[in-house]
């Protein structure tokens, strides 16, 4: 006989709970934009019935796809890293205002020690600042039952509902006990331009609403479960998130006082429990924002003059921090360093081959060809953030001196082409400013695993969808120069990018080739003649994994080269730049 409650459990990670709780709650719509550590909650949502999934060009339209659910009387959920609510902060902050029809949860999911990111923000600022709810699970189980509260609150209390999770949140698993779905029976949008309609008139009135509802807010802070208090020894530590779990797995000992509610937060509560212990420790990743909010009470407390404000915490930098022992030592290994590098066959891996041998200055973008900055191509010269490769070299263009010479081309992926760079490129058209921009399309939102976006012609539930045509889209714009090319075939590419350079105004060249992982490229492996190598060692520059020196044959005191053709895609850039011909199909 089979026991109901076993049934009940699954292991799930932090992800996967959201999403199993996000279908349980009933949500109707669910939108976001790849990027790790928030894209499996998607991804998993979307194997669930009688729900909505959509991957969106960018944050900032995701939240208002589920804003628009929200008023239109459906639970929806938004789902994006940290830095993507950067991008959706514009309508976050005014849907702060509006408040909800149904249940609204956005997932900002941080990543403290930047495994995948180019900052290390702290998204509880956001939930401050749009005075909007922030919960912080610490595990799995957690994951899931703060997602059904969320919906809760965001109904109860009129607001979107921020869910804060951290990277060892989003992919560590563990049980979780799951249930049934749940269907809400929600009102259908009634007009009401004074709630809906922000005009300065109105969103006065709103912004009273808002700081009535924060009130509120405090005071269920001050009674939900999901802050409590754990006593049991004389120091006392306030922890949220998984921060919780590295304190009490380094200080079992130790009372706690458990945040599940990271803004508002219980000052009450805070108060009676730093009242109860000798000594106060705040223990949180990144920023001191629950340590500045009870320094502000007028609280005494310890926090970041001892815990690291950079990286990731675990129980033995916690206890070794608060213990003074200071930082563990670093564990010694015999292994070289293992930097990441692009995939054997990559499509971009000639592009980059190319500018390099041209020396140009290459503003870059948020993608696996940020890979292009690193030895030995070392193209890239600069990074900021999704689609700002364009505008960059729109501004390194203006700010050009007249003795610079070097050529400049910026690249920029498929998916954050269409995620934030067509702002940029009109830029560049209606100013007249003459950029080159290479759209690096490998038919694939590729560093976050491979989704799909509007130009690969499948959605997120797959079903096919019109593929956006960005050769057409780029001449729409009013781009006069704009070609598409094969990244693999080094002649006709770097043909294209110099009469690109060459042109008096915006030019786009789309080297147009597909992830070797997403589409299983594979072609005839390639080898090296050992009697035509004379060991130049050029090829080595391409930085491919199935090139390297052979240690058997040496010429001039230098290694030859060698494939590996169980690495070896066939993509044939090596032999097009070998001067003496010594590299081609293995025999």
């Amino acid at each position: 006989m089979t026991d109901t409650k076993l049934a009940a459990r699954k292991l799930l990670s932090g992800n996967e709970a959201i999403a199993r709780a996000a279908w349980e709650a009933g949500v109707r719509v669910a939108s976001g934009y790849p990027g790790t550590p928030s894209t499996e909650i998607l991804e998993n949502l979307a194997r669930y019935p009688d729900v909505y999934c959509e991957w969106a060009p960018n944050e900032k339209v995701s939240l208002e796809v589920v804003a628009g659910a929200s008023f239109g009387g459906a639970r929806a959920l938004a789902t994006m890293k940290h830095v993507g609510v950067n991008v959706a902060a514009d309508p976050l902050m005014t849907f702060a205002y509006t408040g909800v029809n149904g249940g609204a949860v956005i997932v900002s999911a941080d990543d403290p020690g930047m495994h995948s990111s180019q900052n290390e923000q702290d998204n509880r600022h956001f939930g401050r600042m749009a005075s909007i709810p922030v919960l912080e699970p610490s595990d799995s189980q957690e994951a899931y039952e703060f997602t059904l509260l969320a919906f809760e609150i965001s109904e109860r209390f009129d607001t979107p509902v921020m869910l804060r999770t951290t990277t060892r949140v989003a992919h560590s698993s563990g049980p979780v006990t799951i249930g049934e779905r749940q269907n809400p029976d929600l009102p259908a949008f009634q007009k009401n331009p004074g709630k809906y309609v922000m005009v300065p008139a109105n969103a006065k009135r709103r912004h009273s609403s808002v700081l009535e509802r924060e009130r509120l807010l405090k005071a269920f802070a001050e009674e939900t479960p999901i802050n409590r208090v754990e006593k049991r020894g004389a120091m006392g530590v306030v922890a949220s998130g998984v921060a919780y779990q590295h304190v009490c797995e380094a200080f079992p000992e130790a009372s706690v006082l458990k945040l599940g509610m990271s803004w508002p937060l219980p000052e009450q509560k805070i108060r009676e429990f730093a009242g109860s212990v000798e000594r106060l420790i705040v223990v949180e990743e990144l920023d001191p924002f629950i340590e500045t909010e009870i320094r502000a009470m007028g609280i005494a407390c310890d926090g970041k003059n001892l815990v690291p404000r950079e990286g990731e915490l675990d129980p033995v930098i916690v206890k070794g921090a608060i213990e003074g022992s200071g930082p563990p030592p670093a564990p010694p290994s015999a292994l070289p360093g293992r930097p990441p590098v692009l995939c054997p066959g990559c499509p971009h891996r000639g592009v980059f081959w190319l500018l390099n041998r041209m020396r140009a200055v290459v503003p870059g973008d948020i993608g696996c060809y940020t890979l292009g900055a690193l030895p030995p191509l070392e193209s890239l010269d600069i990074c900021i953030s999704m689609g700002a490769s364009v505008g960059s070299a729109i501004g390194m263009q203006r700010a050009r001196r007249e003795d610079d010479t070097r050529p400049q081309v910026a690249v920029i992926g498929d998916s954050t082409f269409l995620h934030s760079g067509i702002s940029g490129l009109i830029d560049a058209v209606y100013n007249q400013t003459p950029i080159t921009l290479v759209i690096l399309d490998n038919r694939t939102t590729a560093m976050t695993g491979g989704q799909e976006h509007p130009g690969t012609g499948k959605t997120l539930m797959g079903a096919s969808a019109p593929e956006i045509d960005l050769l057409r889209l780029c001449e729409a714009a009013g781009v006069e120069y704009a070609v598409r090319v094969d990244p693999l075939n080094l002649q006709e590419t770097r043909a294209a990018i110099e009469q690109g350079v060459a042109f008096d105004g915006p030019a786009v060249i789309i080297a147009t080739s597909p992830c070797v992982l997403q589409a299983h490229v594979t072609g005839d492996a390639m080898a090296v003649d050992g009697e035509a190598c004379t060991a130049c060692q050029l090829c080595f520059k391409l930085g491919c994994p199935a090139l390297s020196a052979d240690p058997s044959a040496e010429k001039k005191g230098r290694q030859c080269a060698t494939i590996d053709e169980s690495l070896c895609n066939g993509c044939r850039i090596c032999e097009q730049m070998c001067p003496k011909h010594a590299v081609g199909v293995s025999k």
